[in-house]
């Protein structure tokens, strides 16, 4: 009989031990570090097309100042819209040179900041340029999105050539042959003074140039807080 309430005794002491403390509650994961059935993330490397609404210029603009955009085609992440046409997409001009006389080709270089939603929604974009089919005589010169002017070699030495094969002739007509060497020398002196005072092509993206932005990194967004209705675009 002893031995019989000693292992009932027993059992309720080990049962009590394995039991959870009064008061406790299960182990669970915090609520702060599970994704919201909301999030949507839009991957690093998706590709917003876009147009400008103001101009940037690396004749007119410096660095610093602001650029306003409009995505022009939805961006579609599993089947759902994350970024709709007539988003707003706002940045600014990080670095700016204007073209050179002589040498020294025009660049401007474009990051971009926020995604600003049709709802008022606002998210951080971390974006480049990544295409410029709209920009003329500029292309997209490096990884960071940086718009270079093209080259005005060509153009130079069309200026630069011009006027000394004119005077070549003059002076050949009016001296010989030591007048087309003289001639040919103060034709090219004079075409490389014209160079000389004018600047290469410069960069210019007036309203309504089409740009193609990159995400750099992942950007998570709340798929609740975007509105499927499409601004109207200007």
């Amino acid at each position: 009989m002893r031995l019989l309430i000693a292992w009932v005794l027993l059992c309720g002491f080990v049962s009590a031990q394995e039991a959870p403390q009064a008061g406790s509650s299960p182990s669970l994961t915090p609520a702060a570090s599970r994704p919201s059935a909301n999030e949507i993330t839009i991957p690093a490397g998706t590709k917003i097309p876009i147009r400008l609404k103001n101009t940037i210029s690396t004749k007119g603009n410096h660095e610093g100042d602001p650029i306003y955009a409009q995505s022009t085609f939805p961006v579609v992440v599993n089947d759902r819209i994350v970024v709709p046409a007539g988003t707003y997409v706002q940045g600014k001009i990080s670095q700016i040179k204007p073209a050179g006389r002589l040498k020294g080709r025009a660049e401007v270089l474009v990051h971009f900041t926020t995604l600003i939603y049709p709802s008022g929604y606002t998210v951080i974009l971390p974006g480049a340029i990544e295409d410029a089919p709209g920009v003329d005589k500029s292309r997209v010169k490096d990884k960071e999105g940086t718009i270079q002017a093209d080259s005005q070699k060509a153009k130079t030495a069309g200026t630069i050539a011009g006027p000394a094969a004119q005077g070549a002739v003059i002076g050949a007509v009016t001296r010989g042959g030591e007048g087309a060497l003289i001639g040919a020398g103060i034709g090219g002196a004079v075409g490389t003074a014209i160079a000389a005072l004018s600047h290469g092509n410069e960069v210019r993206m007036g309203p309504g140039t089409t740009l193609e932005v990159v995400l750099q990194r992942d950007v998570p967004v709340d798929s609740s807080r975007i509105k499927s209705t499409e601004r109207e675009q200007d």
